[in-house]
């Protein structure tokens, strides 16, 4: 039987009983909602695809940031729409999350899986595109306590990004602690969890909030 994956919003249904936290959101499934929804928001707002078929959404088109007003955003809906359709004719499509466009901060990630060998294992880094290129990240087995996700953040060669320099005052470290900490215990009591990836998170000064979501399931 094949692995489960799960889409974006049920992902963060997930992550959320465990204490993660992410942007106020909602999905579409035409224009109209996607404007009703981003005016309850309130702009700016991120669209994406909802989709198990799309993994990789920045390769699909399938995510726009930065929306500024209705008419951009039903323009964002269906450009959307139809990039996935060009990218993977036959991918299902659940709707276009809307969700609020989060405050500027420093992304991160926080990764797990579960290794043949060793169990469940959580990994931390620089998030986007950057956990690709430099590949700067620090991996603990879990249970992790607070002690070995401070040593984690500490690991990554960019850590004084986050600590603060040249007169800026840093990134709320305690929020990525607690943070490391939640997903090692989620990672410890579902044991059908095989990879999970929050990524980008944004951490600034006061929180690290979550802007997507990835988890596969063992069926």
């Amino acid at each position: 039987m094949e692995n489960e994956v799960l889409d974006v919003v049920e992902s963060e249904k997930f992550c959320e009983k465990y204490g993660v936290k992410f942007g106020a959101s909602g999905v579409a499934h035409n224009e109209d909602e996607a404007v009703n929804i981003a005016k309850k928001i309130g702009y700016p707002v991120v669209m994406k695809i909802v989709s198990k078929d799309i993994v990789h959404k920045s390769e699909a088109k399938a995510v726009k940031t930065w929306v500024e007003d209705d008419d951009e955003a039903r323009d964002a809906y269906t450009k959307i729409i139809d990039s996935v359709k060009k990218h993977k004719e036959d991918a299902h499509i659940d709707g276009v999350q809307v969700q609020d466009q989060m405050e500027k901060g420093i992304e991160v990630i926080i990764g797990a899986k579960r290794d043949p060998q060793f169990g469940p294992v959580v990994i931390f880094g620089l998030g986007g595109i950057m956990v690709e290129v430099l590949k700067d990240v620090s991996m603990r087995i879990c249970p992790i306590e607070k002690k070995e996700a401070e040593e984690m953040i500490r690991e990554i060669h960019a850590h004084e990004v986050l600590s603060g320099v040249r007169g800026n005052k840093g990134v709320d470290i305690e929020a990525i602690v607690d943070a490391i900490m939640k997903i090692s215990n989620l990672m410890m009591k579902e044991d059908n969890v095989l990879e999970l990836d929050l990524n980008p998170m944004f951490a600034t000064r006061r929180d690290l909030v979550a802007a997507d979501a990835r988890i596969i399931l063992k069926r």
